[in-house]
């Protein structure tokens, strides 16, 4: 997934640099993306397939995918296509986009089920590391080859070549579904005994539900909040410190914290309170979007790149773990309110990066729209500090 969906981003200063895209076009490459991934994360809601299929499905269509970038941009290809290659480009974007999704979601299915059955669940926060130590492998190789004039197509052709080797590593990992891949006994009488109290308490259901939907809003600015900057932080950075030679490590330096804070996730006690911890994160992701409009500098960008990566997985798994007890709550299937989260979260990036685009043409500067990132998100954090006193933790209990 770290190559599928955020490989693009440390590539973005090279294409511009090939003169293969401009900024508007760029920007409209990632959110094809964005599309993709935000319409794979629905199918996988009626799909029905072997999740262990669907994975590899999905490790293939990446590399590939990845592949068709650099074969495509490449001159000779890039000659006879004719001003087709930018389509073109979408619908490899939007692939990519659609098989990191069916990765994610299938993956992460199947190994917290094996984690289930070694009775070791507090791992699962551990496959979390995952994207973020492909964004800084990424990141580092394209920074490295930057360095020695290699252009954008041969870097994609690299990334799908490693992301060829490292599928070729687990392949057999992936041995098939456990059997009884639904809920643990455990687990399913304690969603029955949540849907007995529930149907006790109609009002407590009207209110889970409007909680639902609330959730589902603020997960959207998250989406929104964060994309800007992950998406752009090389160009923000290269602009804002033409002379330096570490505005290449912004990036890799996200990804380690990205690694890092799921890895932290694992030790946050499970009966906390999700939307309390949501609102931290909201609030240090937005400290670090602030961070490099107010002081462009190396300390803004490193502090920046550090509150943004840090909280950017364990708000995945916060907001996952908040969906389950709403959907016991409200007598809904799972996937249906983590469904509702996906779309939102989808949507909110799929709106930053032509807002970003658009702001850039009419100011010259990516600041106001980091300023709305930065506003989304504490908009977020209100909301959600807000449901959270208006319906403590436990009190459905």
């Amino acid at each position: 997934m770290g190559i599928g969906r955020f490989a693009f981003t440390p590539l973005l200063p090279m294409m511009l640099h090939d003169g293969v895209v401009d900024l508007h076009s760029g920007g409209w490459l990632a959110t094809a993306n964005y599309i993709g991934y935000f319409f794979g994360a629905l199918s996988c809601m009626v799909i029905r397939g072997e999740p262990v299929r669907m994975i590899r499905w999905g490790l293939g269509l990446t590399i590939l995918l990845t592949l068709g970038m650099g074969i495509t941009m490449a001159a000779p290809f890039n000659s006879l296509l004719s001003g087709l290659e930018q389509p073109l480009w979408m619908l490899l974007r939007a692939g990519s986009g659609v098989a990191s999704a069916w990765v994610v979601v299938f993956a992460s299915g199947w190994c917290l089920m094996q984690l289930t059955q070694l009775r070791a669940p507090r791992l699962g926060g551990i496959i979390y590391c995952g994207p973020g130590i492909g964004i800084l492998v990424t990141g580092l190789l394209a920074g490295g080859v930057s360095t020695i004039n290699w252009r954008a197509s041969s870097t994609w052709t690299m990334f799908g070549v490693l992301a060829f080797a490292l599928s070729v590593l687990i392949w057999r990992t992936f041995n098939g579904m456990p059997q009884n891949a639904g809920a643990p006994p455990a687990a399913a009488g304690a969603a029955k005994h949540t849907r007995e109290s529930a149907l006790a308490d109609h009002s407590a259901h009207r209110r889970h539900k409007a909680e639902s939907r609330m959730l589902a809003f603020a997960y959207g600015l998250s989406g929104f909040g964060y994309i800007i900057t992950a998406t752009f932080l090389p160009v923000i950075a290269r602009a804002a410190m033409p002379e330096s030679r570490l505005h290449d490590l912004f990036w890799p330096l996200f990804g380690a914290c990205v690694a890092i804070g799921a890895w932290l996730a694992v030790f946050i006690p499970v009966h906390f309170d999700h939307r309390r911890l949501l609102c931290v994160c909201y609030l240090m992701q937005a400290a670090g979007v602030l961070a490099s409009v107010l002081s462009p500098s190396l300390g803004g960008f490193a502090i920046g790149s550090i509150l943004l990566g840090l909280p950017f997985t364990a708000i995945t798994l916060f907001a996952m773990r908040e969906a389950h007890r709403l959907a016991l709550a409200t007598q809904s299937p799972a996937n249906r309110v983590i469904g509702l989260l996906t779309a939102a979260f989808g949507l909110g990036q799929i709106a930053g990066p032509p807002l970003a685009t658009y702001l850039v043409r009419k100011t010259g500067t990516f600041s106001p729209s980091l300023f709305a990132a930065a506003g989304a998100l504490i908009l977020g954090a209100a909301l959600l500090f807000l449901i959270s006193n208006r319906s403590p933790a436990g009190a459905d209990h």
